[in-house]
């Protein structure tokens, strides 16, 4: 039987975050089963290259990937394959490499942050303990790499230098900027190595591996990593909602915690009287709440944050960040692949509305 306009295309519209309308037509329905059977592959390669002989290892390695996920970097190293030889073996083991070094950063980012929950179940470290987190995510690297060896310097190199930005991009968020720096400079770099890089890594991977076009590389990843920049601005949105049953976290998590993010930054630097204060009152805030006061002490100075113009300029800049990753997909083709990474673009945007 032949499947429908409305179920071609519905898995991978969902994990993507937009309507499957963008599957409608022969082609771009013939590009979502592709990637769909390409994803198959992907998870059924996880499944096996996550076992670890070690009885100690094994469990721990296999946790967060059986929470689930969108598997979002897999998907589009997959449909950027396709505008070259599509799901060939170096594009799959390319794929479950790349999902498994952003897996391996869950375990880190969660000792780090202090996190509880990642997923919809318990954080590695409160199950095993930060040690253990932490040496698991080690071990995940190292299968990203040994799989990435099987296919020559390039990947080698591609995993390598992706892994230093993800290191270097989480060191400076922990010791934040230094005397000199423009802390907005500063912060949207920290997003571009966190985020930004492996989500580049992964858009541009799928074309050299696929055997695409040399000229689709650079701009696939410079779109990759604008996409990126992109998602952790709409983050910081996102973070002031006032609407937690649909975000599913308290507004204003990051900043209780003391993270900052780009309200919060752009705040710092306003000069009038009503945002100095407002910024005086979140920085006193989140002091008390690390002395162990109610977290609840900040909602109404975030409330107010949530609706001051530095929030509002956080969304414009998302947006031209968003604008500038599409603007790189001019060089592709005309074609259900430059269509659904443009959408894909605009449906981060539309997580704010």
């Amino acid at each position: 039987m032949t499947s429908s306009p409305a179920a071609t295309g519905s898995r991978l519209a969902s994990r993507l975050g937009f309507s499957d309308r963008v599957f409608v037509g022969p082609a771009a329905r013939k590009l979502a089963r592709e990637v769909e059977a390409g994803l198959d592959l992907v998870e059924e390669g996880l499944a096996v290259d996550l076992r670890v002989a070690d009885s100690i290892a094994d469990a721990p390695s296999r946790y967060l990937y059986e929470a689930g996920g969108k598997r979002v970097r897999p998907v589009l190293s997959l449909l950027t394959a396709q505008l070259g030889a599509g799901n060939v073996p170096a594009v799959i083991d390319i794929a479950k490499a790349l999902e498994m070094t952003h897996l391996g950063s869950l375990y880190h980012d969660d000792v780090m942050d202090g996190a509880d929950r990642r997923r919809g179940v318990p954080a590695a470290q409160t199950v095993w303990g930060n040690n253990i987190a932490i040496l698991t995510g080690d071990i995940l690297f190292s299968r990203a790499s040994q799989l990435m060896s099987r296919h020559g310097d390039r990947a080698i190199r591609l995993q390598a230098d992706t892994f230093e930005r993800l290191v270097l991009g989480q060191m400076h968020e922990t010791v934040g900027p230094q005397e000199g720096d423009d802390p907005v400079e500063f912060y949207i770099q920290v997003l571009a190595d966190k985020t930004g890089s492996l989500i580049a890594a992964s858009t541009q991977a799928g074309a050299i591996f696929s055997g695409a076009p040399a000229e689709y590389e650079e701009p696939l990843r410079d779109y990759g990593e604008k996409v990126g920049v992109a998602f952790q601005l709409l983050d910081d949105v996102i973070d002031l909602s006032a609407k937690p049953e649909d975000t599913g976290k308290v507004p204003g998590t990051d900043l209780r915690a003391g993270v900052p993010t780009m309200p919060s930054l752009l705040l710092s630097v306003e000069t009038d009287p009503e945002s100095v204060a407002l910024a005086a009152e979140i920085d006193a805030g989140v002091q008390r709440i690390a002395e162990g006061e109610d977290p609840a002490i900040l909602d109404d100075a975030l409330a107010r944050l949530r609706d001051h113009a530095v929030t509002r300029k956080t969304l414009d800049l998302a947006r031209s960040w968003t604008q500038g990753a599409i603007d790189e997909l001019a060089v592709l083709p005309k074609g259900p692949v430059r269509d659904a990474l443009t959408r894909f673009a605009e449906s981060l945007a539309d997580r704010s509305s």
